[in-house]
């Protein structure tokens, strides 16, 4: 058995232009487990410290800990049986956009500026859109494109 390492088309030639050609994108799809959040918040640190975003530093802090909330989210309420989630991480233009993407279309979060303060139940969690709201420079969601479900997605300033 052979494989064709340059494409899986077997062409060699980009078949349309893309506007994050400039950016540097990383994408991957995690098991919906808490595993998989863990691994995608580890693997997001990893890239923006080869991006040149340096362990330690504000700007790769938040990226994380938004990247890590909006993957915990889409475990422990975006779940569906067999279904991954699907992060992508776009860096250009000093700016840093996390889209976490699950299979549930029902279970959504408000929107920005609808959010409810922490209240007292919420000692074991509930904070997490909390803390992306106030550490993202934007925030929303959105009906995820080509499958069913939805997109989470937040903007940090790398400045």
């Amino acid at each position: 058995m052979t494989s064709n390492n340059l494409s899986p088309t077997g062409t060699t030639e980009l078949s349309l232009c893309s506007p994050y050609l400039g950016s540097k994108v990383f994408a991957l799809r995690f098991t919906s487990t808490a595993r998989g959040a863990r691994l995608a918040r580890r693997l997001v640190a990893v890239r923006l410290d080869e991006w040149g975003v340096a362990y330690g530093t504000g700007a790769h802090e938040t990226v994380v800990l938004v990247a890590a909330e909006l993957a915990t989210n889409a475990v422990r309420h975006g779940h569906v049986p067999g279904r991954d989630f699907h992060l992508s991480l776009r860096v250009a233009d000093g700016l840093a956009r996390v889209e976490v993407s699950d299979t549930r279309a029902e279970r959504v979060p408000p929107r920005p500026g609808e959010l409810v303060g922490p209240r007292p139940e919420l000692s074991d969690g509930g904070r997490g859109l909390l803390l992306v709201d106030a550490l993202a420079d934007r925030w929303g969601w959105c009906p995820r494109r080509g499958a069913p479900g939805k997109t989470v997605w937040a903007e940090c300033a790398l400045t």
